[in-house]
């Protein structure tokens, strides 16, 4: 069953992650070793969790990485959901 419109994983990691320890963007993106540009795009909602990053993730806050990837995909589906109207696709079985 899918979450009702999940929040993107990078606003977790601000809430959960980044403001708990005080930590600035500048400081995890070094602590992630990514650029702060790379950071600020997933905190944003403008980029995903991509695999090297939730290794990332898991290392860096002791979390697993298959957690990190589960948000992202559930945040994706669920938005492409939104759209399964939209969608021209013919059933290939019968019921």
């Amino acid at each position: 069953m899918l979450m009702h419109n999940p929040p993107h994983p990078g606003e977790i990691i601000k809430e959960l992650c980044l403001d708990p320890l005080d930590l600035s963007v500048t400081e995890a993106s070094k602590a992630l070793g990514v650029s702060r540009k790379t950071l600020s795009a997933v905190l944003n909602g403008r980029a995903g969790i991509s695999p090297e990053m939730a290794i990332r993730l898991s290392i860096a806050f002791n979390t697993s990485s298959e957690s990190w990837l589960m948000q992202q995909t559930q945040y994706d589906l669920w938005h492409a959901e939104q759209h399964r109207n939209e969608l021209h696709v013919k059933k290939l079985v019968t019921a």
